[in-house]
Protein backbone atom coordinates (compact mmCIF):
# COMPACT_ATOMS: atom_id res chain seq x y z
CA UNK A 1 0.00 0.00 0.00
CA UNK A 2 1.46 3.22 -0.97
CA UNK A 3 -1.61 5.73 -0.53
CA UNK A 4 -5.26 5.79 1.10
CA UNK A 5 -7.55 8.34 0.83
CA UNK A 6 -9.78 9.32 3.65
CA UNK A 7 -12.04 12.16 3.51
CA UNK A 8 -10.98 13.60 0.65
CA UNK A 9 -7.12 13.71 1.24
CA UNK A 10 -4.79 10.83 0.18
CA UNK A 11 -1.81 9.78 2.56
CA UNK A 12 1.33 8.14 2.02
CA UNK A 13 2.72 5.14 3.95
CA UNK A 14 5.01 7.52 5.64
CA UNK A 15 2.16 9.83 6.56
CA UNK A 16 0.47 6.57 8.18
CA UNK A 17 3.92 5.87 9.73
CA UNK A 18 3.97 9.20 11.33
CA UNK A 19 0.78 9.01 12.43
CA UNK A 20 1.11 5.66 14.08
CA UNK A 21 3.86 7.30 15.94
CA UNK A 22 1.71 9.64 17.18
CA UNK A 23 -0.93 8.14 18.54
CA UNK A 24 1.51 5.56 20.43
CA UNK A 25 2.44 8.31 22.15
CA UNK A 26 -0.24 8.83 24.97
CA UNK A 27 2.26 11.37 26.90
CA UNK A 28 2.28 14.41 24.60
CA UNK A 29 -0.86 13.23 22.39
CA UNK A 30 -3.37 11.89 24.87
CA UNK A 31 -6.65 12.45 23.36
CA UNK A 32 -7.77 12.20 19.84
CA UNK A 33 -8.42 16.01 19.34
CA UNK A 34 -4.23 16.31 20.20
CA UNK A 35 -3.61 13.36 17.48
CA UNK A 36 -6.06 15.22 14.95
CA UNK A 37 -4.51 18.63 16.08
CA UNK A 38 -1.03 16.94 15.45
CA UNK A 39 -2.12 15.18 11.83
CA UNK A 40 -2.64 18.49 10.25
CA UNK A 41 0.61 20.07 11.67
CA UNK A 42 2.54 17.29 11.04
CA UNK A 43 0.97 16.76 6.88
CA UNK A 44 0.01 20.64 6.27
CA UNK A 45 -3.65 19.89 6.07
CA UNK A 46 -5.33 23.03 6.54
CA UNK A 47 -8.05 25.23 5.16
CA UNK A 48 -8.12 28.17 2.66
CA UNK A 49 -7.72 30.75 5.46
CA UNK A 50 -4.61 28.74 6.71
CA UNK A 51 -6.36 26.99 9.82
CA UNK A 52 -5.89 23.50 10.50
CA UNK A 53 -8.59 21.08 9.18
CA UNK A 54 -9.24 19.42 12.77
CA UNK A 55 -12.88 18.57 12.17
CA UNK A 56 -12.08 16.55 8.68
CA UNK A 57 -8.97 14.91 10.42
CA UNK A 58 -11.20 13.34 13.44
CA UNK A 59 -13.24 12.42 11.01
CA UNK A 60 -10.85 10.96 8.72
CA UNK A 61 -8.82 9.36 12.46
CA UNK A 62 -12.02 7.72 12.90
CA UNK A 63 -11.80 5.94 9.74
CA UNK A 64 -8.43 4.76 9.38
CA UNK A 65 -8.89 3.15 12.94
CA UNK A 66 -12.36 1.29 11.33
CA UNK A 67 -9.69 0.08 8.94
CA UNK A 68 -7.35 -1.32 11.26
CA UNK A 69 -4.52 1.23 10.06
CA UNK A 70 -4.53 3.22 13.28
CA UNK A 71 -4.82 3.00 17.05
CA UNK A 72 -7.21 5.80 18.79
CA UNK A 73 -7.29 6.60 22.40
CA UNK A 74 -10.61 5.56 23.70
CA UNK A 75 -12.69 8.76 23.79
CA UNK A 76 -12.77 11.03 26.47
CA UNK A 77 -16.61 11.95 26.42
CA UNK A 78 -18.37 9.27 25.08
CA UNK A 79 -20.84 9.16 22.47
CA UNK A 80 -22.58 12.34 21.96
CA UNK A 81 -25.68 11.02 20.16
CA UNK A 82 -26.20 8.70 23.30
CA UNK A 83 -25.79 12.16 25.64
CA UNK A 84 -28.00 13.98 23.08
CA UNK A 85 -30.73 11.43 23.35
CA UNK A 86 -30.44 11.27 27.19
CA UNK A 87 -30.61 15.16 27.34
CA UNK A 88 -33.96 15.14 24.79
CA UNK A 89 -35.82 12.03 26.73
CA UNK A 90 -35.45 14.56 30.22
CA UNK A 91 -36.07 17.73 29.02
CA UNK A 92 -38.86 19.54 26.80
CA UNK A 93 -38.13 21.49 23.68
CA UNK A 94 -36.30 25.01 25.71
CA UNK A 95 -38.14 27.16 22.71
CA UNK A 96 -41.56 27.85 21.58
CA UNK A 97 -42.49 26.38 18.28
CA UNK A 98 -44.50 28.69 16.04
CA UNK A 99 -48.41 28.30 16.12
CA UNK A 100 -50.01 26.46 12.79
CA UNK A 101 -50.63 29.04 9.81
CA UNK A 102 -52.11 28.52 6.95
CA UNK A 103 -50.78 31.13 4.22
CA UNK A 104 -47.17 33.07 3.93
CA UNK A 105 -48.93 36.61 4.62
CA UNK A 106 -49.78 34.62 8.46
CA UNK A 107 -46.58 33.62 9.04
CA UNK A 108 -44.71 36.85 8.15
CA UNK A 109 -40.97 37.91 7.57
CA UNK A 110 -38.95 35.19 7.20
CA UNK A 111 -35.68 35.02 8.55
CA UNK A 112 -32.24 32.83 8.41
CA UNK A 113 -30.41 33.13 11.77
CA UNK A 114 -27.28 31.81 10.52
CA UNK A 115 -26.02 29.32 14.10
CA UNK A 116 -23.20 30.99 16.11
CA UNK A 117 -24.39 30.97 19.48
CA UNK A 118 -24.10 27.61 21.49
CA UNK A 119 -27.71 28.60 22.88
CA UNK A 120 -28.73 28.47 18.82
CA UNK A 121 -27.03 25.50 18.54
CA UNK A 122 -28.67 23.77 21.13
CA UNK A 123 -32.12 25.04 19.32
CA UNK A 124 -30.74 24.10 16.19
CA UNK A 125 -29.66 20.13 17.46
CA UNK A 126 -33.13 19.92 19.18
CA UNK A 127 -35.08 20.86 16.18
CA UNK A 128 -33.25 18.27 14.33
CA UNK A 129 -33.36 15.62 16.63
CA UNK A 130 -37.03 15.91 17.45
CA UNK A 131 -38.46 16.47 13.84
CA UNK A 132 -36.31 15.38 11.18
CA UNK A 133 -36.63 12.02 9.98
CA UNK A 134 -33.39 11.01 9.72
CA UNK A 135 -32.43 12.49 13.31
CA UNK A 136 -29.55 14.54 14.40
CA UNK A 137 -25.98 13.43 13.52
CA UNK A 138 -22.63 16.06 14.23
CA UNK A 139 -21.92 17.45 11.03
CA UNK A 140 -18.31 17.09 9.89
CA UNK A 141 -16.28 19.28 8.55
CA UNK A 142 -17.62 22.89 6.55
CA UNK A 143 -21.00 23.42 7.28
CA UNK A 144 -23.14 26.08 8.40
CA UNK A 145 -26.78 25.86 10.10
CA UNK A 146 -29.60 27.83 9.74
CA UNK A 147 -32.49 28.66 11.92
CA UNK A 148 -35.94 29.65 9.88
CA UNK A 149 -37.48 32.48 12.28
CA UNK A 150 -40.82 34.06 11.17
CA UNK A 151 -42.65 36.57 13.48
CA UNK A 152 -44.45 34.05 15.18
CA UNK A 153 -41.35 32.18 16.35
CA UNK A 154 -38.99 29.31 14.76
CA UNK A 155 -40.33 27.17 12.19
CA UNK A 156 -37.67 25.38 11.20
CA UNK A 157 -33.78 24.68 10.52
CA UNK A 158 -31.59 24.36 7.46
CA UNK A 159 -27.40 23.21 6.71
CA UNK A 160 -25.19 23.50 4.26
CA UNK A 161 -22.07 21.00 4.85
CA UNK A 162 -19.65 19.24 2.53
CA UNK A 163 -20.88 17.43 -0.67
CA UNK A 164 -20.81 14.09 -1.37
CA UNK A 165 -17.32 12.66 -2.69
CA UNK A 166 -18.37 10.99 -6.16
CA UNK A 167 -21.73 11.31 -7.46
CA UNK A 168 -22.31 9.73 -11.16
CA UNK A 169 -25.34 12.06 -12.15
CA UNK A 170 -23.90 15.37 -10.93
CA UNK A 171 -20.40 14.48 -12.06
CA UNK A 172 -21.40 14.09 -15.19
CA UNK A 173 -23.36 17.20 -15.61
CA UNK A 174 -20.19 19.22 -14.16
CA UNK A 175 -18.54 17.29 -16.88
CA UNK A 176 -15.83 16.04 -14.22
CA UNK A 177 -13.24 13.54 -14.48
CA UNK A 178 -11.38 12.08 -11.73
CA UNK A 179 -8.54 14.50 -11.13
CA UNK A 180 -10.61 17.73 -11.61
CA UNK A 181 -12.98 16.56 -9.84
CA UNK A 182 -11.07 16.06 -6.55
CA UNK A 183 -8.93 19.88 -7.17
CA UNK A 184 -12.45 21.95 -7.72
CA UNK A 185 -14.95 19.51 -5.03
CA UNK A 186 -14.69 21.95 -2.14
CA UNK A 187 -16.67 24.00 -4.81
CA UNK A 188 -19.46 22.01 -4.20
CA UNK A 189 -21.42 22.44 -0.79
CA UNK A 190 -24.78 19.57 0.08
CA UNK A 191 -27.87 20.82 1.89
CA UNK A 192 -27.52 18.33 4.42
CA UNK A 193 -30.49 19.41 6.57
CA UNK A 194 -34.11 20.73 5.66
CA UNK A 195 -36.57 21.06 8.18
CA UNK A 196 -39.97 23.11 8.35
CA UNK A 197 -42.09 22.22 11.64
CA UNK A 198 -44.44 19.45 11.01
CA UNK A 199 -47.84 21.55 12.16
CA UNK A 200 -47.01 24.08 9.08
CA UNK A 201 -48.67 23.12 6.04
CA UNK A 202 -47.89 27.08 3.69
CA UNK A 203 -48.46 26.88 -0.06
CA UNK A 204 -44.90 27.75 -1.51
CA UNK A 205 -42.99 28.19 2.25
CA UNK A 206 -40.17 25.63 1.17
CA UNK A 207 -39.53 26.96 -2.05
CA UNK A 208 -39.48 30.99 -0.75
CA UNK A 209 -36.91 29.64 2.55
CA UNK A 210 -34.62 27.77 -0.31
CA UNK A 211 -34.33 31.01 -2.17
CA UNK A 212 -33.52 33.17 1.00
CA UNK A 213 -30.72 30.74 1.59
CA UNK A 214 -29.14 30.35 -1.99
CA UNK A 215 -29.27 34.20 -2.45
CA UNK A 216 -26.88 34.63 1.06
CA UNK A 217 -24.68 31.02 1.07
CA UNK A 218 -21.85 31.99 -1.36
CA UNK A 219 -21.05 35.33 1.38
CA UNK A 220 -22.04 33.33 4.25
CA UNK A 221 -19.59 30.81 3.18
CA UNK A 222 -16.88 33.05 2.10
CA UNK A 223 -16.73 35.00 5.43
CA UNK A 224 -16.45 31.42 7.49
CA UNK A 225 -14.02 29.71 5.44
CA UNK A 226 -12.32 32.18 3.02
CA UNK A 227 -14.27 30.77 -0.74
CA UNK A 228 -17.44 30.85 -2.26
CA UNK A 229 -18.50 27.83 -3.79
CA UNK A 230 -20.60 27.66 -6.90
CA UNK A 231 -22.93 25.29 -6.86
CA UNK A 232 -25.52 23.46 -4.04
CA UNK A 233 -26.08 19.54 -4.73
CA UNK A 234 -28.95 17.24 -2.49
CA UNK A 235 -30.43 14.21 -1.76
CA UNK A 236 -34.04 13.74 -2.02
CA UNK A 237 -35.61 10.40 -0.99
CA UNK A 238 -37.89 9.16 -3.93
CA UNK A 239 -39.66 7.20 -1.73
CA UNK A 240 -40.66 9.55 0.74
CA UNK A 241 -40.24 12.78 -0.57
CA UNK A 242 -41.57 13.84 -4.49
CA UNK A 243 -38.95 17.26 -4.49
CA UNK A 244 -41.55 19.41 -5.43
CA UNK A 245 -39.98 22.65 -3.03
CA UNK A 246 -36.80 22.08 -4.87
CA UNK A 247 -38.14 22.20 -8.59
CA UNK A 248 -40.33 25.04 -7.63
CA UNK A 249 -37.67 26.89 -6.14
CA UNK A 250 -34.90 26.91 -10.06
CA UNK A 251 -32.94 23.79 -8.56
CA UNK A 252 -32.07 21.71 -11.33
CA UNK A 253 -32.69 17.45 -11.17
CA UNK A 254 -30.23 15.70 -13.26
CA UNK A 255 -30.74 11.75 -12.33
CA UNK A 256 -31.22 9.57 -9.50
CA UNK A 257 -28.48 7.44 -6.91
CA UNK A 258 -28.12 3.83 -7.81
CA UNK A 259 -29.02 3.52 -4.41
CA UNK A 260 -25.81 1.52 -3.13
CA UNK A 261 -23.79 4.12 -0.70
CA UNK A 262 -19.87 5.15 -0.65
CA UNK A 263 -19.38 1.65 1.12
CA UNK A 264 -21.49 -0.90 -1.14
CA UNK A 265 -18.86 -2.90 -2.89
CA UNK A 266 -20.92 -5.98 -3.57
CA UNK A 267 -23.55 -3.91 -5.37
CA UNK A 268 -26.47 -4.82 -2.31
CA UNK A 269 -28.14 -1.45 -3.02
CA UNK A 270 -29.43 -1.32 0.41
CA UNK A 271 -29.90 2.45 0.26
CA UNK A 272 -32.96 4.24 -0.74
CA UNK A 273 -32.54 5.54 -4.23
CA UNK A 274 -32.39 9.61 -4.24
CA UNK A 275 -33.41 12.29 -6.84
CA UNK A 276 -30.04 14.78 -7.54
CA UNK A 277 -30.58 18.06 -7.37
CA UNK A 278 -28.16 21.39 -8.33
CA UNK A 279 -28.55 24.80 -7.86
CA UNK A 280 -25.89 27.38 -9.32
CA UNK A 281 -24.10 29.54 -6.91
CA UNK A 282 -22.20 30.93 -10.19
CA UNK A 283 -23.75 32.07 -13.76
CA UNK A 284 -20.13 30.25 -14.87
CA UNK A 285 -20.07 27.11 -12.21
CA UNK A 286 -19.11 24.82 -15.17
CA UNK A 287 -16.47 26.67 -16.84
CA UNK A 288 -14.97 27.12 -12.65
CA UNK A 289 -15.72 23.80 -11.61
CA UNK A 290 -14.17 22.36 -14.85
CA UNK A 291 -10.77 24.77 -15.06
CA UNK A 292 -7.56 23.06 -15.92
CA UNK A 293 -6.11 22.01 -12.30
Amino acid sequence: MTRVRFCGRDFTEAELECLRAICADRTAYPTRSSIARALCEATGWRDQLGRLKEMSAKVALLRMAAASLIELPPPRHGNQNARLARYLDATQLSFDLAPRASSLAELGDIELRLVKERSASRTWNELIATHHYLGYVPLCGAQLRYLIEASAGIIGALSFGPSAWKCRPRDAHIGWDQATREKRLHLVVGNARFLILPQLRVPHLASKILGAATRRLASDWREAYGYQPVLVETFVETGRFSGTSYRAANWLHVGQTAGRGKLDRYHARALPVKDVYLYPLHRSYRSILTAPV
